[in-house]
C-alpha cells in the first residue's frame, strides 16, 4: 500500500435542490450544527455553499451543499458516480434514527451491509444516505440539544461514501496505490477500503459495481453528490499526493484552489467519482467569524465583495 498522505475525511459534497428544505434536513432532522454559510466560489450563477457538522466544524464531520434550485438545472444519478453518503451512529442507535425519521416523513429502514447496521434513507432530493453503527468510531457524538438528539443517538461525523461503477475493478490502483487507502473487504456487497487515521478505523470509501444504471453526471446540478473530500492535513501532503498521482498518469489533478478556510486539488476517479485533496488554513472557520459564533451569518469571500449586492438578489429566500 501507498504511504499514507491522507488522515481521513475533510467534507463531502453534495448538489442539493431547495435551501431551506436541506438546512432543515441536516440541521433539525439529523442534528447537525450549522458551521459556514456562503455562496459557491466557481462560476457566475448565485448559489449558496452550506457546511453542517459538529459545533466547532471538527474535520471528519463536515457535510457541504449547493442548494442548487435553478429551472432545468437537475442531475442524474447512475453509474460512474459517487452515490451515497454515509455518517457513523452508536451502536443500537438505529432503531431510534428509523423512528426519528418515519416520524418526520422520511422514509427510513434498517439494512446490513460489510457486517455493519445501518439506517438508509435518502435527501429530500432523493440523495441515498445512510447511518451506520461503527463499534470502531470512538469519536464524540455530535449532540444538539436543540434538534433533540443524545449522546447514545447523535451522529458522530462521517462514515464514508459510496461509490458506483461501471467496472469495479479500475478503481484498485487509484484508490490502493495512488490514495493509499487500504482493501478491507471484497465480496458480492463490493469493496470496502479503509481511509487511514489516527483516530481509529471510522471512516471509508465502498465501491460498488452497477452495469444496470446510466452514466450518471458529473456537472453541478440538484440531486447529485459532486465530491468528496480527503484531509491531507498539510500542504506538504497535498503536493506530495499530487506529484504520486500525476506520476502514477493521473494527470488531471488540478492546482491548489483557495477555498477561503481550506485549500483544495481536484482529481476524476477512474470509475468516475471526484475525489478531492485538501487541508485547513490556519484560521479555519474563524477567518471571517468569531470562534463561537461561526455558521451563523451570511458570509463572502474578500474576492466577491464588489459582488455582494448581486449574489444576494440572486440568493433563493431561506430561513437559516
Amino acid at each position: 500500500m501507498a504511504q499514507a498522505l491522507v488522515s481521513g475525511y475533510h467534507h463531502l459534497t453534495l448538489s442539493t435542490d431547495g435551501a431551506q428544505e436541506d438546512y432543515d434536513f441536516y440541521t433539525k432532522t439529523l442534528g447537525l450544527y450549522s458551521v459556514k454559510r456562503t455562496v459557491l466560489f466557481d462560476g457566475t450563477i448565485p448559489v449558496y455553499h452550506l457546511y453542517y457538522g459538529s459545533k466547532h466544524g471538527d474535520a471528519s464531520t463536515i457535510i457541504t451543499t449547493f442548494p442548487f434550485k435553478k429551472p432545468g438545472i437537475y442531475g442524474r444519478r447512475g453509474t460512474n458516480q459517487s452515490r451515497t453518503i454515509m455518517q457513523s451512529i452508536p451502536v443500537g442507535a438505529a432503531d431510534y434514527w428509523v423512528d426519528r425519521l418515519n416520524a418526520r416523513g422520511i422514509p427510513a429502514t434498517k439494512g446490513s451491509r460489510f457486517g455493519l447496521t445501518r439506517v438508509i434513507f435518502a435527501h429530500p432530493c432523493g440523495i441515498p444516505h445512510e447511518l451506520v453503527e461503527n463499534p470502531g468510531d470512538t469519536r464524540a457524538p455530535i449532540v444538539n440539544p436543540a434538534a433533540g438528539t443524545t449522546a447514545q443517538t447523535a451522529i458522530r461525523g462521517i462514515y464514508g461514501a459510496g461509490v458506483a461503477v461501471f467496472d469495479i475493478d479500475s478503481m484498485n490502483e487509484f484508490v490502493e496505490g495512488g490514495v493509499g487507502l487500504k482493501l478491507e473487504a471484497n465480496s458480492d456487497e463490493g469493496r470496502m477500503y479503509s481511509v487511514p487515521d489516527n483516530l481509529g478505523p471510522h471512516s471509508v470509501v465502498e465501491v460498488i459495481e452497477d452495469r444496470a444504471s446510466k452514466q450518471g453526471t458529473w456537472m453541478l446540478a440538484g440531486g447529485t453528490i459532486h465530491h468528496f473530500a480527503l484531509n491531507t492535513g498539510t500542504e506538504e501532503n497535498q503536493v506530495a499526493l499530487k506529484a504520486r498521482l500525476e506520476g502514477m498518469g493521473f494527470t488531471d489533478v488540478s492546482e491548489q484552489k483557495d477555498r477561503n478556510y481550506f485549500k483544495s486539488m481536484y482529481v476524476r476517479s477512474p470509475g468516475g467519482a471526484l475525489f478531492e485533496i485538501a487541508w485547513t488554513v490556519p484560521e479555519g472557520w474563524a477567518k471571517d467569524e468569531a470562534p463561537d459564533a461561526i455558521g451563523q451569518s451570511l458570509v463572502f469571500p474578500p474576492w466577491f465583495e464588489d459582488r455582494r449586492a448581486e449574489l444576494m438578489q440572486g440568493l433563493e429566500a431561506a430561513d437559516f
